[in-house]
């Protein structure tokens, strides 16, 4: 109360708008809700997805509710965090704004940007359609259909050759979703498929991985690739490294001077930074990252920060941090600690500093590869490791209970369970997948 009796009016509180429920995003809004501090989370899905599983949806092993929950559930004991479903079309730095595709206009005080990164076809747009990737679970819902109904056409075809077409997959890029996605595709057919069908000879699928760099696994040692090669290949899959894809086309992929007729062509090489970074004006990288300083700031904007695979940041030797989930998560965790340390006390941010947390691939049954520091694991205790860092990092208790028990099944069995298509999925009188439509990024 001042000296006339009235009360002074209390500051308002900054608004802070996250935009993408990613590791980074929802850090950073659990980081503000236990400070009570307003925000808005804004995605354009309901759900938080947990990609490093993906893969596993995309190869029957899982379903898509064992990897994604939904983001107000995960927020909702944050009263001052508000979960808006929308889908950002532009950024005003300069008037504070934000403009949805419905129409609706959102104002800030400090923005979030962590809407991850898309495909990148290295500007070969046209065979997105050809070649799916795997970002979403649209995407791995996708592809788990190509597969099924590749080796449903094969068990309808005559023709031998046009029944070898149908069940070869060839999966581009060598990096981790590559190789794990070819080893989960190698299981799939050796042990689950093979048991199902009476034409078509699910285990005698060719299954290729196409690396245009010298090696597989390229951000591992050269021995721990190596290694992986040899179970790919123990696996029955085909490995090409040095050889850039040339061409994709209908049923047909070019690599090597070499055109091979194919089934499917799933696509895990190159990614590229959600669009919308290029509207704040900040400096970015070729892939499309925006720039950063120490405090994860987009370079000359004081109130805009990105994080996660949208942004480009660089240790102290000048080395750009990898598109992990751990480190995406470590930035949310950082910044929303920070932020909310700022606004309360005005305390300086402090330099965000990365603790690897190690790199790890799966390759298939009792077989993965960990790396960190001069710790390296490969084989069955490197797959156990993979497996409890992944059920640790999963978001809700309910889902690392059931991932784990189907792990188990899985491992007792060889089954997969997460096969069933729905008619929405195909066409039942062509056996084929209807078309596509795509949407636009975050």
């Amino acid at each position: 109360m001042n000296q006339e009796g009235t009360v002074a009016a209390q500051p308002r509180a900054p608004r802070i708008v996250i935009v993408g429920g990613g590791f980074a995003g929802l850090e950073v809004a659990k980081a503000l809700g236990r400070a009570g501090l307003p925000a808005v989370m804004l995605d354009r899905q309901n759900h938080h997805l947990f990609q490093p599983l993906l893969y596993q949806v995309a190869t029957a092993a899982l379903s898509a509710t064992d990897v994604a929950e939904p983001i107000r559930k995960v927020l909702r004991r944050y009263e001052s965090v508000q979960v808006l479903l929308g889908e950002v079309s532009e950024i005003d730095t300069a008037r504070n704004t934000l403009r949805l595709a419905d129409g609706l206009v959102l104002g800030y005080d400090y923005l979030v940007l962590a809407t991850g990164a898309g495909h990148s076809y290295f500007g070969h747009d046209d065979w997105a359609e050809r070649a799916p990737g795997l970002k979403t679970l649209g995407d791995a819902r996708r592809i788990r259909a190509l597969a099924l109904l590749a080796f449903e056409r094969a068990e309808r075809a005559i023709e031998p050759d046009e029944q070898a077409r149908l069940m070869t997959i060839a999966i581009v890029g060598g990096g981790p979703t590559g190789v794990e996605l070819a080893g989960s595709l190698a299981e799939l057919r050796r042990y689950t498929l093979a048991r199902d069908f009476r034409s078509a000879r699910p285990e005698a699928a060719k299954i290729m991985l196409i690396e245009a760099g010298p090696r597989i696994l390229p951000a591992f040692l050269p021995e721990t690739s190596d290694y992986a090669r040899r179970r790919l290949e123990k696996l029955g899959v085909d490995v090409f490294t040095g050889t850039p894809v040339e061409d994709i086309g209908e049923d047909t992929i070019t690599f090597a001077g070499h055109t091979v007729p194919v089934g499917v062509v799933l696509w895990a090489a190159g990614v590229a930074a959600s669009p919308l970074g290029a509207q704040l004006g900040a400096p970015t990288d070729r892939a499309g990252r925006v720039m950063v300083d120490e405090c994860l700031r987009a370079q000359g904007l004081s109130n805009v920060f990105v994080l996660g695979d949208a942004a480009a940041f660089t240790d102290p030797a000048g080395k750009p941090l990898p598109g992990l989930a751990q480190v995406a998560k470590q930035q949310g965790i950082h910044l929303g600690q920070g932020l909310a340390r700022h606004i309360r006390t005005g305390a300086p941010l402090e330099p965000f500093e990365y603790r690897s947390r190690g790199n790890t691939a799966i390759i298939g049954r009792h077989a993965a590869v960990f790396e960190r520091e001069r710790l390296r694991l490969k084989g069955w205790i490197a797959w156990l490791a993979w497996a409890i860092i992944h059920v640790y990092l999963l978001v809700g208790f309910q889902h690392r209970m059931m991932v784990s028990l189907q792990w188990l099944w899985r491992y007792l069995t060889f089954e997969r369970g997460a096969r069933v298509m729905t008619e929405e999925s195909f066409d039942v009188r062509t056996a084929r997948l209807p078309t596509r439509t795509r949407t636009s990024g975050k």
